[in-house]
């Protein structure tokens, strides 16, 4: 650490003109995909075109991409999207539903960890796309003295059009930074036994309200393009451990879980099975009632509150179903909380 006189800013061995020095912290920030600043059509266009132009969420080439994307997909889809996000926004606060759990979440988080280590860490949130951006806060973090900052995209399973992007975000702000901070980013923990248990308990507290136990419970992960798995992306097979170590852990039989994939986007053949053609397939064998969750969330937002609640449900009810319950993401859940940070506190070995 950087040996500051006591109460002065400055370098203890320094010279009276040389420049303040600020005393010397480790910087936490995690990091979530991202939120439109309204549900206007000018915000929903910010948005949706800083997030469809990323490589690494759509990687057709820009000479055919962006024509498309620029002038026929963003004129049309600011309004679709901004009519789905308006229905779930937080008119309260004026912010989306991902905005208010990121905030909570990283309050709670911040105040176990000052309560183990003090004011030695620095704890904030950015988002992928949108504000807070990566950029800001790694400049804030740096400003304020951090150098050292872990980085925690908040993924329990990785992918590259999310943990990697993510990443990509935060070394794109570091190479702007005159002094560096050390830097480490944190891996998935998909199968942390912290993050486990909190699933668990959020399953056993949703059926514990319940009159009668749903046929399935269906975990539905974020979906992507078949051909990202073909070339090396570990997600698919992390969504499925995911899955079978809450079934182990809630002591259930093998066919009680189905793992389905939501969200699909474009012409090409994604993860399967699709959660909104799966639901309503187990309504037509006469499973009149089940349950949902999505794991891969770590806050409820537009794919849940909207896709699930809305899209999904619609269609299980359409077949026939009878009892459609959601289970709702971790969010600020006391279990949940506890698992970040024992994910922060495991990396941050040997740093403190």
């Amino acid at each position: 650490m950087t040996d500051i006189a006591p109460g002065t800013g400055r370098l203890a061995a320094a010279p009276a003109d040389h420049p303040p020095v600020k005393q010397a912290k480790i910087g936490i920030l995690l990091a979530n995909l991202g939120t439109p600043d309204g549900y206007d059509y000018w915000s929903m266009r910010r948005y949706l075109s800083e997030f469809l132009s990323d490589k690494r969420v759509v990687d057709i080439p820009d000479w055919k991409w962006q024509p498309l994307l620029q002038l026929i997909i963003l004129t049309k889809r600011p309004f679709t999207s901004g009519a789905n996000y308006k229905l779930i926004w937080n008119h309260e606060k004026n912010e989306s539903p991902l905005l208010t759990i990121t905030k909570a979440q990283t309050a709670a988080i911040a105040s176990a960890i000052a309560a183990k280590h003090g004011d030695s860490i620095m704890l904030d949130f950015a988002m992928r796309y949108g504000n807070p951006s990566t950029e800001s806060k790694v400049k804030a973090m740096v400003a304020a003295g951090c150098e050292k900052i872990l980085f925690f995209p908040l993924y329990p399973h990785y992918a590259g059009a999310t943990s990697a992007t993510a990443n990509d975000a935060f070394f794109a702000a570091l190479m702007k930074e005159k002094r560096q901070p050390a830097a480490r980013t944190v891996p998935e923990y998909f199968d942390h036994p912290a993050y486990i248990e909190a699933l668990a308990q959020s399953v056993e507290r949703a059926y514990a309200r319940l009159d009668h136990k749903p046929d399935v419970l269906v975990t539905s992960y974020h979906g992507m393009p078949i051909r990202y798995l073909m070339q090396g992306d570990p997600y698919h097979c992390q969504c499925a451990k995911t899955t079978r170590l809450l079934r182990e852990r809630l002591g259930w039989d093998k066919g009680t879980i189905d793992v389905t994939f939501q969200s699909v986007f474009g012409r090409e053949e994604w993860l399967k099975p699709y959660t909104v053609k799966h639901v309503a397939e187990l309504a037509k064998q006469g499973k009149k009632r089940i349950a949902v969750m999505a794991p891969a969330f770590s806050a409820d937002c537009i794919e849940t509150l909207e896709e699930i609640n809305g899209e999904i449900r619609e269609s299980f009810e359409h077949a026939g179903g009878e009892v459609f319950t959601y289970i709702p993401c971790l969010n600020d859940e006391a279990a949940h909380i506890n698992a970040l940070v024992q994910v922060i506190e495991e990396n941050l070995a040997g740093w403190i």
